[in-house]
């Protein structure tokens, strides 16, 4: 059985509330945003700034202040970038691995007071269900993935004529528009 509209809003709801307070911490919380680097440096061998910047949808400008940063506490290395003198690449140092696991530590240690009252089967059911909804979300948009060269038209609405996101849906224009890009 399909779930109705309102039990999809409702998720979509609770979801986006957690989202914006990962990001919110992320921005605010120096130790969220460092592990957040460390994150996407340690999922590579070494990365140029301006890839770090797309990764976390960011400013480079931004990342450029963080990398010195982290350069100055120790974290990562920085060399030049062989392919473009103009750029250079950052790896994790020894340190830095030190100090991801300590904050992914302290970040578990969060969520853990998040759930403290739960029963460990609905920290289960809830991990499962999250993982069911990426691997949806990932098989949704490969089915929606277009052969490289074709365009379609994209099809706008007339005005007055109703939408998907239209107002019976609950969402203001400025919800649907957020919401529409997140899971682009």
């Amino acid at each position: 059985m399909t779930p109705d509209r309102d039990d999809v809003q409702s998720m979509v709801a609770a979801l986006f509330t957690m989202n914006a307070g990962i990001e919110r911490a992320r921005r605010q919380r120096k130790g969220a945003a460092t592990l957040s680097l460390l994150q996407v440096i340690a999922g590579r061998e070494a990365v140029r700034p301006s890839e770090i910047a797309d990764l976390q949808q960011v400013h480079p400008s931004l990342v450029t202040r963080q990398i010195r940063e982290l350069e100055d506490a120790g974290y990562i290395q920085v060399t030049a970038d062989p392919a473009d003198g103009r750029s250079y690449l950052v790896a994790l140092a020894p340190a830095g691995t030190a100090e991801l696991l300590r904050l992914t530590q302290v970040g578990l240690d969060r969520f853990a007071l998040f759930v403290a009252d739960w029963e460990p089967a609905d920290v289960r059911t809830l991990a499962a269900l999250l993982e069911q909804l990426v691997e949806s979300a990932a098989a949704v948009t490969a089915r929606e993935q277009r052969p490289a060269g074709r365009r379609l038209a994209r099809q706008r609405p007339r005005p007055g004529q109703q939408t998907e996101l239209s107002s019976d849906s609950g969402l203001s224009e400025k919800d649907s528009r957020i919401k529409s890009e997140d899971f682009a």
